[in-house]
């Protein structure tokens, strides 16, 4: 019997005998556990949508996005918020706050994600306008409750990502993601399903308001910068992806954009130059079919003219 208040503790009856199985069978075991996670997840797509929906306003009106956790949940934040610079190209924005801070993510330190006051003080740099969302698989995370009440009184939004979805925490928050990923194959140890779904919510949370962001172009990645020759080389063959072009003149694109994935794009594409691209992009807040839209707009009303 699951225990409705906190799933992830209960004992899961389809692996009461785990450890009298052979390797491979234990192994086919925690498959099945683990299938049964996207569906979990797509069970909470709305309310994934609602939260990178505020995070869009919130990021083109200058603010930022918070992730706190603690445990596993906080490394795998940590984890999400490291990979988004290199990736998508855009630094400091969102940021987490891992309890019991950096010499938290190789070892445990005692008592920490049951510190509110902790939680408090991670969270006063939280401002209004920034969105706040909280990593906890069971819901209730003294650590995560205290950021997101303080971030609350800020004026930010909140969001609660648990594999809980009946804890009471969640009426609090702006938004509950509330996974129900049930019992674990190993009871408690919610680096398992909780975990996996945890990373599936802030992969697709993330890339999502990446994405609408203006951050990719189609599914290609042309928010990154061309900083050494391997990445030179990369960027020269999505440019060649998204334009069709040779590689001589997107190489020369994007040397003329000093290295700018996008402001070469918007050149090639909008047929402008560098610095009118590069101008057209921040009136666009980065986005590439924005710029794209604005140039287009320009050249119509200059023929009308």
């Amino acid at each position: 019997m699951i225990n409705c208040d906190l799933p992830t503790e209960a004992r899961n009856p389809r692996t009461y005998d785990v450890d009298t199985l052979p390797t491979l069978e234990v192994l086919r075991l925690i498959n099945d556990e683990d299938a049964t996670v996207a569906r979990a997840v797509a069970a909470v797509l709305p309310q994934i949508a609602q939260v990178v929906d505020l995070a869009v306003d919130s990021l083109r009106g200058g603010g930022r996005v918070h992730y706190f956790g603690a445990g596993t949940s906080g490394r795998l934040a940590v984890l999400d918020a490291a990979e988004l610079p290199p990736t998508f190209g855009l630094e400091g924005c969102v940021v987490a706050h891992h309890a019991g801070g950096p010499s938290a993510l190789s070892r445990a330190v005692e008592g920490v994600e049951d510190s509110t006051e902790l939680g408090a003080r991670d969270a006063a740099d939280v401002h209004r306008g920034d969105v706040a969302i909280g990593i906890a698989a069971s819901g209730r995370t003294p650590y995560v409750v205290g950021a997101l009440r303080t971030a609350a009184r800020a004026g930010a939004h909140t969001a609660l990502m648990s594999c809980n979805p009946r804890a009471k925490f969640g009426a609090e928050v702006d938004v509950h993601i509330g996974l129900a990923t049930g019992p674990e194959v190993i009871s408690g140890s919610t680096r398992m399903k909780a975990g996996t779904a945890t990373k599936l919510v802030l992969n697709s949370f993330s890339t999502t308001l990446m994405i609408r962001l203006g951050r990719t172009y189609s599914n290609l990645m042309v928010s990154v910068d061309a900083l050494n020759a391997k990445l030179r080389t990369r960027l020269v063959r999505i440019l060649i992806e998204a334009t069709g072009l040779d590689a001589r003149t997107c190489e020369a694109a994007l040397a003329e954009a000093g290295g700018d994935t996008r402001v070469a794009l918007v050149s090639l594409l909008g047929g402008v130059p560098a610095a009118e691209a590069a101008a057209t992009l921040r009136a666009a807040h980065g986005g590439v079919r924005d710029a794209l839209r604005r140039l287009n707009g320009t050249a119509e009303r200059a023929e009308g003219a």
